[in-house]
Formats: structure tokens, C-alpha cells, sequence
């Protein structure tokens, strides 16, 4: 064996121990979490509805725990958890998307829609341009030259079911700390 290779051999174990850490660790703030989730509605009389997003068979999604990246409930309910643990939990609108607001419809001009909406529909969720950047709204009226839209949030006053699977734990980088987000696969990338 070479000076170096012996030196590789050598800081390999390192490495291992360093990665049964992570595997063990617990998610706490600053944290960068990899997990995979289902979604589904819950009506008033506590049935389920059809899933509405899931990321299972994809890249699981990344966030920085403890920088409100996700909805409170699911940040508050993932703290401890260890990768390989599911949760299943139910949010009510306060700790999910929050309360609907019914003012918040506007009559906007369809210009200013980003893309090209050619077929713009009651109920198609649309990206909006606004001063403070893009925002997905829900279509409720649809006329020549404008649109009614709901800017409330989709999911806001619905109660929703999760079910999740944590993937992975690992501390987070000082760029992400500072950046206050996940940076990387299935994160934000610079």
C-alpha cells in the first residue's frame, strides 16, 4: 500500500462512524430532513378523500428544520423523529395552510397570469405575477379579459392527513443555517 492509500484506508472507518451518527440522529433545529409524504383531505364527516400528493417513487423532499420551512403542524409533530420513522397525522387549517379568507378573491387582468393560460378554467390552480413574485392562485371565474381568483392558499381551511417517512437526518451546513434552507438534492440549489 502507498503513503496515501494507507491514509484513505485509514480515514474510511471515520466516515462509516460519521454516517451511523446521522442515521441515528435525531431531528432537531438545524437539521436538514429528507422524507417522503402522502396527502389527502379529511371531509366533516372524517372521511378520506383520494390522495391528493404524494412523493413516493421520486426524490424525497429536503427541508432545514426549525426555519418554518414546513407547515407548523409538520415541523412540530417531525421534531425527535429518526430517519426510517412514519408518522401519520392529522392538521387542522390552523396548523396547516391556515383559515380561508373570503376576501381574498381579485378580479386580475389574464395578462398578467404567468405563461400562456390559452384555456384557463374554474378551478385550475394558475401562477399569478405580483409585486412581491410569483403565486399560485385557484381560477373561480374565467371572462375576456380578466379572471377571478382565490389567492388563499389551495389547502387553506381544509383538515389534512399526512403520512410520512422520514429518510434521512444529517446536521445542517453553516451556508444552509445562514441561507435558512435545505441546499442540494430534492432542496434549493444555487
Amino acid at each position: 500500500m502507498t503513503k496515501s492509500s494507507t491514509k484513505k484506508a485509514a480515514q474510511a472507518p471515520d466516515k462509516a462512524v460519521a454516517a451511523d451518527n446521522n442515521d441515528s440522529m435525531s431531528i432537531t433545529d438545524n437539521c436538514v430532513v429528507s422524507f417522503h409524504y402522502r396527502l389527502c383531505e379529511i371531509d366533516k364527516n372524517g372521511i378520506k378523500s383520494a390522495w391528493l400528493e404524494q412523493s413516493m417513487g421520486r426524490e424525497p423532499l429536503l427541508y432545514l428544520h426549525g426555519h418554518g420551512n414546513l407547515i407548523p403542524g409538520l415541523e412540530n409533530i417531525l421534531a425527535g423523529k429518526k430517519a426510517g420513522d412514519e408518522v401519520k397525522v392529522t392538521l387542522s387549517p390552523e396548523l396547516a395552510y391556515g383559515p380561508r379568507h373570503p376576501h381574498a378573491v381579485h378580479r386580475v387582468p389574464l395578462k398578467h397570469l404567468l405563461k400562456n393560460h390559452k384555456q384557463v378554467l374554474p378551478g385550475q390552480i394558475v401562477t399569478l405575477q405580483t409585486d412581491k413574485g410569483p403565486k399560485n392562485v385557484v381560477v373561480i371565474k374565467v371572462g375576456k379579459f380578466n379572471v377571478d381568483v382565490d389567492v388563499n392558499h389551495p389547502y387553506a381551511g381544509r383538515i389534512l392527513h399526512y403520512e410520512i417517512q422520514v429518510d434521512s437526518v444529517r446536521a445542517a451546513s453553516a451556508e444552509e443555517v445562514a441561507h435558512r434552507h435545505a441546499h442540494g438534492r430534492g432542496g434549493h440549489h444555487h
